[in-house]
């Protein structure tokens, strides 16, 4: 699903900017010699200016201090050093949604916060499913935003999946509870719904989910099977922070990093994956309705280090 034309040049485009930031901070960290501690400082700062994040830059220092680079490394050295080293924690996380529910439908709790991206990203999911030759149903959850409940209808039209709504305003959970017996009903495969984007009361939003998830845990107890959040590249480090309350708040089970497309600090979706180890489903390196794929490691990894498309 990740070999659409040109998605392969849209992510290496879309991570040119971190790449192009790594190669200036590592540019004449050089060393024909056995690297010493000062170099090893050099490089892991570089790393961590980046946006990979403290603790992927200590893996890196760590291969590097290890005692097989006796006679130095280029700058290309230390470039394929970081690419594998990205790729070992990218390849464990990589995995998409699998739809496996039984009874159908598998619920995908979709969470972020305003302007992530989430409503399209929902869109962007849905479209995959269908590629998949899945039956798809939206919830618009999100009811508090009329602009959220109208974008998705319209994103519902463009995939050609169904939609319940309500009144803006009104109950989400009530919402969940009409979609999940619409798509029991109809034998859907997917039910995907999208919730308020609010942090600003954290306490509210939770009580928010925890009552969708009463209704969903009546009529189907697995349910939600997936809680999905969806993050902005371009916030950088501020991602890392919503990913810890909203564990704390939904019980995050995966991400979705959007807006990778040339503006993003890439590197935070490597230092996502090494802190917290949650799987990323997929990734979204433009606007389009085709922009948002899983993932190959070892694609993402080559794009972050700057290697050769």
């Amino acid at each position: 699903m990740n070999d659409k034309p040109g998605w392969r040049d849209k992510l290496f485009g879309g991570f040119k900017k971190t790449s192009s930031k790594l190669a200036t901070n590592l540019t004449g960290l050089v060393t024909k010699g056995k690297l010493d501690a000062d170099t090893l400082d050099q490089i892991e700062e570089a790393l961590i200016m980046s946006d990979l994040g403290p603790a992927m830059a200590a893996q890196v220092r760590a291969t590097l201090s290890s005692g097989r680079f006796d006679k130095g490394l280029d700058e290309e050295g230390i470039r394929q050093i970081v690419e594998d080293e990205i790729a070992s924690v990218l390849e464990p996380v990589a995995k998409m949604i699998e739809v496996e529910a039984f009874p159908r439908p598998q619920v995908i709790l979709v969470i972020g916060v305003n302007g992530s991206g989430k409503t399209t990203t929902i869109a962007k999911l849905a479209h995959l499913f269908v590629e998949q030759d899945y039956g798809v149903l939206l919830a618009a959850g999100d009811t508090f935003r009329a602009a959220a409940i109208g974008q998705l209808k319209i994103w519902a039209d463009r995939v050609g999946v169904q939609i319940v709504t309500g009144p803006e305003g009104g109950d989400p959970a009530g919402i969940v509870f009409d979609a999940v017996k619409k798509a029991t009903a109809e034998g859907i495969d997917v039910l995907i719904v999208d919730t308020a984007g609010r942090l600003q009361n954290k306490s509210e939003l939770m009580d928010e989910l925890a009552k969708i998830r009463r209704v969903l845990g009546r009529l189907n107890p697995a349910a939600p099977h997936d809680v999905v959040l969806v993050l902005d590249a371009t916030t950088g480090q501020n991602a890392l922070s919503q990913i810890e309350i909203f564990k704390e708040v939904a019980g995050v089970t995966g991400l979705v990093m959007t807006k990778l497309d040339g503006s993003a600090r890439g590197g935070i979706l490597v230092a996502a994956a090494k802190q917290f180890g949650l799987p990323i489903h997929a990734i979204g390196v433009g606007e389009t309705i085709e922009d948002l794929r899983p993932f190959n490691a070892r694609d993402l990894a080559k794009a972050i280090s700057g290697g050769a498309a």
